[in-house]
């Protein structure tokens, strides 16, 4: 028995697997390949040359896979990936990428998008983060794993969100946030460390307390970001459970611009 509603307007060309859902009014483009387990319900449009994976479920009233809005955008043939299980809540909106970047849009694995969200061109989001309702990314934006990003959050393009980050409702970010951050208000300056996430998530006490060192060392000493730098490379010397966390952020601050910043 077909799982495509009769009234969807599957084009012949796109590439679903047998087990893929389609709901009434749905219309999906040539270009387009779902894997296994996924479903998509009513009056979604899915185009473009857009990949989907396995197991994602897929809310009424999507639009995936449509042309950016970027005005120097030309009919290139650029995409827009999607991983497997992944949960897209209702009125998302999704681009493609652009030609001026990676030419690709990424949503990984395992992540909790809800009502009204946007990823603009050339977004790259990792695994198991959650963004809430209207939370809005502009262009080339890049989100670690486990961020999580209150409501209404708006990033400003090119910012990056390091893993394990956490904001406040009604956020602007419009500058980079390392990992580990809590950061709230507009423009957002960072409050904390998401330490009740990491808690969450099996670290240990001693992985804690490196944690709280780094977040001394960017937002406490009153230090340049260099001298940031400098303390946080020292720590694996007194405390070896920080050494992944220390080259996390390391590495992180090593790619931000000084032109962008940290939140401070």
């Amino acid at each position: 028995m077909s799982l495509i509603h009769p009234s969807a307007i599957v084009d012949p060309a796109a590439e679903l697997d047998v087990s893929v859902s389609v709901g009434p009014y749905t219309i999906i483009g040539p270009h387009v390949r779902i894997a296994a387990g996924t479903t998509v319900a009513a009056h979604c449009v899915i185009e473009g040359h857009t990949t989907i994976g396995r197991d994602n479920r897929i809310f009424q009233f999507n639009s995936l896979g449509a042309i950016p809005q970027d005005k120097k955008y030309h009919d290139e043939p650029c995409q827009l990936w999607i991983g497997d299980r992944n949960t897209i809540r209702e009125f998302c909106t999704f681009n493609i990428g652009s030609p001026g970047d990676a030419g690709v849009t990424r949503l990984g694995n395992d992540n909790w998008i809800m009502a009204y969200c946007h990823l603009a061109h050339d977004c790259q989001v990792g695994n198991h983060t959650i963004f809430a309702n209207n939370s809005q990314l502009a262009g080339h934006v890049h989100v670690g794993d486990w961020a999580i990003l209150g409501g209404f959050t708006g990033v400003h393009q090119f910012v990056r969100i390091g893993a394990h980050c956490m904001t406040a409702i009604a956020s602007v970010l419009l500058a980079d946030v390392p990992p580990f951050v809590m950061c709230q208000g507009q423009p957002a300056t960072a409050r904390s460390m998401n330490f009740e996430g990491l808690r969450r998530r099996g670290w240990s006490p001693e992985r804690m307390r490196g944690v709280k060192a780094i977040h001394k060392a960017l937002y406490r000493e009153n230090l340049t970001l260099e001298q940031s730098r400098q303390r946080i490379a020292e720590l694996p010397a007194s405390q070896p459970e920080s050494a992944p966390d220390v080259a996390l952020v390391l590495s992180f601050l090593d790619q931000t611009s000084p032109q962008r910043g940290i939140v401070r």
